[in-house]
C-alpha cells in the first residue's frame, strides 16, 4: 500500500498505478479508456475472477476480460442464462430452476415447469430477455450464511432445487452467494456482468429433456439451450455455423450413405457397420496396423471379458463399476465385459520375467470394450456403449520415458496429418490432490511430458491438478473442417496398475524395478472417430477411404460391353468401382451419384467407346474432361496411395 493510503494496482504488462482504497475494477477500467470500460465484462483480482463492482481494498494484480477472452465469454453466457431464467419466470409463473451454467458454446438452464416449451415459446422468451436487458438491471451480489440461504429458498423464494443444492452439494460451505437482478434472485457463485444491458443478441436453440442431477429416478426437467453475443454479426455467423454443422451431422449422413445403424430394440448404444461403413473401417484399421508395425509396435488381441478378481486388482470395480456392465456368472465365477484393455496387456507382460533389455515394449490393440453409458447421453457414433479402442500401452524404464513420449507425439502428428487433421492443440494435466504413487515418480513423469513437448517445439496449456489420480497426462485435441475441437489422443502415465499388479523388470543393476506404464490412444475409438470423420468430410471421403471410388455410367445400352471392360480393368487395379446400368436418365444418375458423394463418375458414350477413353466428373467439381482409361487409373492409384486429402 502506498504511503498516502492508496492501493497499488499492477497490470499484466507490469505497469503500476495508484488508486483510492475501495476502488472497483469498473472504475479502474474507466480510468484507462472509455472503450475498455464499455467492453470489459469481468476482472481477475489477485488470480480470482470477481464482479467489476467489487471494491478492492488492498494492493492487487488486476486483469480485464472482454467477450473475446474465454473467461469473458463464460461470464457473458452465465449472466445470459440468469436473464433467461428471469424471462421464463415472468412469462411462466411457478417455474423452478435447477442449474444454468455456461458451456463450451453458450449456456443452458434446467427448468421445472408444468408448461411444455415449444419453438414458439423460445421466441417469446428471447423477446422477454431483450426487454429485460433494456431495463438495465444491475446484478447485485449478496453473501449469506448457508443456513440463512436455505431458509430464504424455503420460505421467501420457494425453490426446492436450490434448497437441495445448499443442503447437499454446498454442505461444506459456511457462506454462499446470491445474485439479484430486478425481481429475480438466483443461488450462484458468480461472477456476473454488472448489468443486464450488456446482453445485445440472443438465440435460444432448442429444448431437451434432462433429469435432476443426472439421475433417471429423479424429476425430469426441460433443458433450454441458448447462445448470445455482443455483436449481431457474430450471432449471425454462429447460426450459419450451426446450419453447416446440421448438414454435416454424422447421423444424417450415415443414413444417407448407408454407413451404419443402431437398433435400440436390439441393444442401445451398439453400432452395426453396414458394407459401406465397414469398407471405410477396414481402410482405417489397415492404415492403423501398418503405421503401428512400422512405428515399432507389436499387435495384441485380448478377450472380451475377464473374471472379477482382474477388475478388483485393476481398481475398476472400485472406481469405475457404475460404468461397467453387470456381471455374468459362469462356473460359479463372476465375469465382467471389459471396459478397458489395459489389465489384459498387463497379464501378457507378466507371462515372462522381463529384463531392461526387453524394454521398451510397445503393444497395440484394436480392442472392443463395453461401457454402460446412460441412455440419455447416447449420441449416434459419438457416445456409444460398445466400441473399439485404438489402444496401446508402453512399458519402459525410467530412462527411456522421455524419448518414448517424443515418439508418441510425432506418431500422433503423422497419423492425424494422413487423415486430414493438421491443427492440433496440446494440454498437460498435472498431479491432483488424491494422487497415488511416489512424488518422485510424478515429478519424473511430468518433467518428461514437459520436456517432450518443448523438444518438439509445441505450445501447450496446463491444467494444474487435472491429471488422473494414477498419473499425469497429455491430451491432444484436433480441429475439424468447421474449427470444432475434438478430444482424441491421450498420453497417460499410470502408477496405479503397475503397483496393483506388482509389475517388475530386472534392471541393469540386477535388481527388480517397477516399469513406467503409459496408456496411449490416438483415434480414441473407431466409432467416435468415424463420426468425427464423417462430419469433417461432410461424407465426401478422400479417395482412399471412399466406399465406392468411381461409378461407371454408360449413356445408353450400346456402351454396356465397353462399360464392363472398364469396370474389370479398374477392379483389377485394386480400386472400388460400381457399374450403373440402370435404365434411368443421365441427369438422374449423375445427381444420384453426386448425392452418394462418390469421388469420380466415369461417363461413357459412343465417342468414349470408339476412342477407348472416359469422360470424368468429380464430386462437387463437375466435368474434368476426357482421359485415356489407363492414364486415369494411374491418377487414381496415385491419389489413393498418397492419401490425397481435400475436405469439402
Amino acid at each position: 500500500m502506498a504511503n498516502n493510503g492508496n492501493i497499488i494496482i499492477t497490470f499484466p504488462d507490469g505497469s503500476v498505478k495508484e488508486f483510492p482504497k475501495g476502488v472497483t475494477s469498473a472504475d479502474i477500467a474507466a480510468s484507462i479508456s472509455k472503450g475498455l470500460a464499455e467492453d470489459v465484462l469481468v476482472a481477475e483480482v489477485n488470480g480470482k475472477l470477481v464482479d467489476l463492482v467489487m471494491p478492492i481494498s488492498e494492493d492487487a494484480a488486476v486483469k480485464f476480460f472482454k467477450f473475446e477472452d474465454e473467461d469473458g465469454k463464460k461470464v457473458y453466457w452465465h449472466t445470459t442464462s440468469h436473464i433467461m431464467a428471469q424471462a421464463i419466470e415472468e412469462l411462466f409463473p411457478g417455474a423452478k430452476f435447477g442449474v444454468g451454467p455456461p458451456i463450451e458454446h453458450g449456456f443452458y438452464y434446467d427448468v421445472d415447469s408444468e408448461h411444455r416449451f415449444t419453438e414458439e415459446d423460445l421466441k417469446k422468451i428471447e423477446d422477454k430477455m431483450l426487454e429485460i436487458a433494456k431495463r438495465d438491471l444491475k446484478t447485485v451480489r449478496e453473501e449469506l450464511k448457508r443456513i440463512d440461504a436455505i431458509e430464504y429458498f424455503r420460505k421467501k423464494r420457494v425453490d426446492p432445487y436450490k434448497v437441495e443444492i445448499l443442503e447437499d452439494i454446498a454442505k461444506n460451505e459456511d457462506v454462499v452467494s446470491l445474485y439479484h437482478q430486478g425481481g429475480f434472485t438466483d443461488l450462484c457463485r458468480g461472477p456476473h456482468m454488472p448489468t443486464t444491458s450488456k446482453l445485445k443478441n440472443v438465440k435460444l436453440l432448442n429444448v431437451s429433456g434432462s433429469y435432476w442431477r443426472g439421475d433417471s429416478g429423479r424429476q425430469q426437467l426441460q433443458r433450454i439451450y441458448g447462445i448470445s453475443f455482443p455483436k449481431k454479426k457474430d450471432l449471425d455467423n454462429y447460426l450459419k455455423f450451426l446450419e453447416e454443422a446440421e448438414k454435416r451431422d454424422h447421423r444424417k449422413i450415415g443414413k444417407q450413405l448407408d454407413l451404419y445403424s443402431t437398433h435400440e430394440e436390439a441393444g442401445a448404444g451398439l453400432v452395426y457397420w453396414h458394407p459401406n461403413g465397414a469398407i471405410i473401417r477396414m481402410q482405417l484399421e489397415d492404415f492403423w496396423r501398418k503405421a503401428h508395425l512400422e512405428g515399432g509396435y507389436e499387435l495384441l488381441y485380448t478377450p472380451h471379458m475377464g473374471k472379477s478378481w482382474l477388475w478388483e486388482t485393476s481398481g475398476h470395480l472400485g472406481f469405475y463399476k457404475e460404468s461397467m456392465y453387470a456381471p455374468m456368472t459362469v462356473d460359479e465365477q463372476q465375469y465382467y465385459m471389459k471396459p478397458m484393455n489395459c489389465p489384459f496387456h498387463i497379464m501378457i507382460y507378466k507371462t515372462h520375467l522381463r529384463s531392461y533389455k526387453d524394454l521398451p515394449l510397445r503393444w497395440a490393440e484394436l480392442g472392443t470394450v463395453y461401457r454402460y453409458e446412460k441412455s440419455g447421453v447416447l449420441h449416434g457414433l459419438l457416445r456409444v456403449r460398445g466400441f473399439t479402442q485404438d489402444d496401446a500401452h508402453i512399458f519402459c524404464t525410467h530412462e527411456q520415458i522421455e524419448s518414448e513420449i517424443i515418439e508418441v507425439i510425432r506418431f500422433a502428428k503423422s497419423i492425424f496429418a494422413s487423415l486430414g487433421f493438421d491443427i492440433l492443440n496440446y494440454y498437460l494435466s498435472t498431479k491432483p490432490v488424491d494422487a497415488v504413487g511416489e512424488d518422485e515418480l510424478w515429478v519424473k513423469a511430468t518433467d518428461s511430458l514437459i520436456s517432450a513437448l518443448k523438444h518438439e517445439g509445441l505450445s501447450y496449456e496446463v491444467d494444474e491438478g487435472g491429471g488422473a489420480f494414477y498419473g499425469p497426462k497429455i491430451d491432444i485435441k484436433i480441429k475439424d473442417a468447421l474449427g470444432r475441437e475434438w478430444q482424441l489422443s491421450t498420453i497417460q502415465f499410470d502408477f496405479n496398475m503397475p503397483m496393483r499388479f506388482d509389475m517388475k523388470y530386472i534392471g541393469e543393476d540386477g535388481k527388480e524395478h517397477q516399469p513406467f506404464m503409459v496408456h496411449r490412444a490416438l483415434l480414441g475409438s473407431m466409432e467416435r472417430f468415424f463420426g468425427i470423420l464423417i462430419e469433417h468430410y461432410a461424407g465426401a471421403f478422400p479417395l482412399w477411404l471412399a466406399p465406392v471410388q468411381a461409378a461407371i455410367i454408360p449413356i445408353t445400352d450400346n456402351q454396356l460391353d465397353y462399360a464392363k471392360e472398364v469396370q474389370d480393368k479398374i477392379k483389377k487395379a485394386g480400386l472400388r468401382v460400381e457399374l450403373d446400368d440402370r435404365r434411368e436418365k443421365m441427369g438422374y444418375k449423375i445427381r444420384d451419384w453426386e448425392t452418394r458423394k462418390v469421388p469420380y463418375m466415369l461417363v461413357l458414350g459412343d465417342k468414349e467407346k470408339q476412342n477407348q477413353s472416359i469422360t470424368v466428373r468429380a464430386h462437387k467439381k463437375g466435368d474434368l474432361g476426357s482421359f485415356i482409361l489407363d492414364e486415369f487409373i494411374k491418377t487414381m492409384l496415385t491419389e489413393r496411395d498418397t492419401k490425397s486429402i481435400n475436405p469439402q
